[in-house]
């Protein structure tokens, strides 16, 4: 068995109301909007822990994302409130990776599983392969310079 950690994953946790516009003919979400909804829970954890887009952009540095893997579990309809949990996931080179889980707030029905991974570009559009100097003050704010399987801990 592997020690606890009393660390804890940084993380933030939104809501998204499902309107008319985001459901299908057969009244259930169509899968693109899955997009916007892990767009709102990165804002979210952005604004919580001061990573937000516009705080990048103003450290000289964009980061479009490069990879997005998304499993969809359980259908969402109209009126559903879903939430958006937002996991940031420690890596050791120039990127950001988040973990997402999208639930059913009535009832926790778990609806989707998320990862997307960010690179960071200087404004002139090239790619950093060193970690911008903003980012490495952040992770030292945060501790959030490791994975948590770098320390032997359960997640």
């Amino acid at each position: 068995m592997r020690k606890q950690s009393t660390k804890k994953a940084l993380s933030a946790i939104t809501t998204v109301e499902v309107h008319f516009y985001d459901v299908d003919s057969l009244g259930i979400v169509w899968h693109g909007h899955f997009l916007k909804y892990l767009e709102n829970g990165r804002e979210a954890f952005g604004k919580k822990f001061g990573v937000a887009y516009m705080d990048i952009y103003h450290n000289g540095y964009i980061a479009p994302i490069v990879d997005l893997q998304i499993r969809y579990l359980n259908m969402v309809a109209l009126d559903d409130i879903l939430e958006v949990e937002t996991r940031y996931v420690p890596a050791a080179s120039a990127k950001l990776i988040f973990e997402y889980a999208i639930c059913k707030q009535s009832d926790r029905t778990p609806v989707a599983r998320a990862t997307t991974t960010q690179v960071f570009m200087n404004k002139e559009g090239e790619m950093e392969f060193s970690t911008p100097e903003f980012y490495r003050n952040w992770k030292e704010r945060w501790g959030a310079d490791s994975r948590p399987e770098d320390k032997n801990v359960d997640v």
